[in-house]
């Protein structure tokens, strides 16, 4: 999520001593790909949606001209398909003798439906904007690959967050045509209880302000209210409290922290009709009963300091064994995790995905 990385990306940069990192967001090159007649599980169609993605490496062929060293990273709830072109994730992943090696790897980034600059109801269509869900997002991704760019099938794909969620997706709709899946940061059950509650706030704080007039409003920073409560729900649902407690021990520290914080992001803030859809598109996830479809090898990782997911909910360990090929790991809390931007500090997990590419080579 866009605070969540935001924060964690600014907080570790700071304890790297802002060590010199590559500019991996430069090094893109970006593809728009229209794809005509999307169909929605709504039932409603588009004449056509338009999808921005993002490329590191190079396309590599096999004897057969069919592209064969394709990973597809994919990012979180309203971020974009620059969101892991960043040097916590790229630096540890992306160089040389790394296991995303771009000299090496076809990275493929997209802006998902509903995210970043491909279609969403911003663009125009406000609330009339088809109200898509996690399968129509990964439809669209698979359409994105096989029209757009004529891959034909994933080495690996990495979801962080809502694209952790995507991959659980994937596996049983596109049954092999994702060889490996690495999901960081997310359960694969229905999201309900306190995730699909924190949601809501999120959701319930736009369409209660009193700016909001039916999706209506003239300026997204026009409603005030909807925007700081987002804020104030992404600041504590990302954090990691053992790091929260250590920089804010005090009362009036952590009031200070926190509204520097929101003060920071609110001078930007979200589209309200984006972010509502993005928040709500979870509404129909629930992989649960189709995991043991997943036949790949599988390694899913969570943090222990997740808000979001915490440790042992929904039995996570028992549903991975689910799946014949999948692993689940915990990493543990500690003052140097990021809560649920964990995911994107790929320092934490960089030797267990090591190990499973040397069980699972490309």
């Amino acid at each position: 999520m866009r605070l969540l990385l935001l924060v964690s990306v600014v907080v570790a940069f700071m304890q790297a001593g802002f060590a010199v990192a590559e500019d991996w967001a430069a090094r893109t090159k970006k593809h728009t790909i229209e794809l005509a007649d999307f169909s929605f599980d709504t039932g409603e169609t588009l004449p056509s949606i338009t999808m921005s993605v993002y490329t590191l490496g190079e396309p590599r062929r096999d004897d057969d001209g069919k592209i064969n060293n394709a990973v597809m990273l994919l990012h979180g709830t309203g971020g974009s398909g620059m969101s892991l072109m960043n040097p916590l994730f790229g630096d540890e992943l992306f160089g040389p003798g790394q296991p995303l090696d771009i000299s090496k790897m076809y990275l493929i980034s997209p802006d998902n439906l509903g995210h970043g600059d491909s279609s969403k109801p911003s663009d125009g269509m406000g609330t009339s904007f088809p109200k898509y869900d996690y399968d129509d997002m990964v439809r669209a991704q698979y359409r994105m690959l096989t029209e757009g760019l004529g891959v034909e099938g994933l080495e690996m794909i990495i979801g962080t967050s809502m694209g952790c969620m995507h991959s659980f997706v994937w596996g049983p709709t596109y049954p092999g045509f994702v060889k490996r899946m690495v999901p960081l940061a997310c359960n694969a059950i229905e999201i309900a209880g306190r995730n699909r509650m924190f949601r809501q706030m999120v959701i319930d704080g736009f369409q209660d302000d009193p700016a909001w007039n039916d999706g209506n409003y003239e300026n997204p920073s026009d409603l005030k209210m909807g925007q700081r409560i987002y804020a104030y729900a992404l600041a504590m649902a990302g954090g990691n409290p053992y790091a929260m407690q250590a920089s804010a021990p005090t009362r009036e520290a952590a009031i200070q922290s926190l509204h520097a914080v929101v003060d920071r992001f609110g001078a930007r803030g979200v589209d309200p009709i984006d972010t509502i859809y993005q928040f709500d598109a979870s509404r129909t996830y629930n992989p649960a009963p189709h995991l043991d479809k997943i036949k790949v090898p599988v390694l899913w990782i969570n943090s222990a300091d997740d808000f979001i997911n915490p440790p042992g909910l929904g039995d996570p360990e028992g549903l991975a064994k689910r799946m014949p090929q999948g692993r689940f790991v915990l990493i543990p809390a500690s003052e140097e995790t990021r809560g649920h931007g964990t995911h994107t500090a790929a320092r934490f997990y960089k030797k267990d995905l090591i190990d499973f590419l040397k069980k699972h080579p490309f």
